[in-house]
């Protein structure tokens, strides 16, 4: 099983994002924003990432199949404990075959390097990192989510996460 990270660049400067990046000895930032650009913290750009990230030793991976800001796609979502339309969203879009095939393209490259996935929210579980992650749990990888040099806090599943007929659905209280 794979193991895979989670980090959110918010306003830090490069000097401090790469130096967590470089404590946690990653391999692969994989960049899940569908639009990797910030007018406010330009080096964040993906354009920036491509030429700066080589020089301190990550390879640099834009999935925009992963990236949030998900319209409405169904008429009646399963995803009934998700209050948030933007949540609900990507929970609808998480069930779709151009996602799986993102996200299992993420684990395999997990499998052999260590992979941390990064939108921009520092706080995951304010960002739709945190519904990729429900994913990756579901199916049986170790998600660790960094915020700082510190040791990362492994993630667990909300609540009203179920596997239904393979597919990971959100039923239960609704949140958000």
């Amino acid at each position: 099983m794979a193991v895979i990270h989670t980090i959110g660049h918010s306003t830090r400067d490069l000097a401090d994002f790469s130096r967590v990046l470089q404590a946690h000895e990653l391999d692969v930032l994989v960049d899940i924003r569908a639009f990797p650009m910030s007018r406010r913290h330009p080096q964040f750009n993906r354009e920036a990432l491509e030429l700066w990230l080589p020089e301190i030793g990550l390879e640099y991976k834009w999935m925009q199949a992963l990236g949030g800001r998900r319209k409405k796609t169904l008429q009646e979502s399963p995803n009934v404990a998700l209050r948030n339309d933007s949540f609900r969203n990507y929970a609808d879009y998480m069930l779709s075959e151009p996602f799986q095939r993102a996200a299992n393209e993420v684990i395999a490259l997990a499998e052999n390097k260590r992979v941390a996935i990064m939108c921009a929210e520092r706080v995951y579980f304010q960002c739709h990192r945190m519904l990729v992650s429900d994913y990756f749990t579901a199916h049986g990888h170790t998600v660790l989510h960094i915020d700082d040099e510190k040791p990362p806090r492994e993630h667990t599943l909300m609540k009203e996460a179920r596997m239904v007929e393979g597919r990971l659905i959100y039923r239960g209280d609704r949140l958000f």
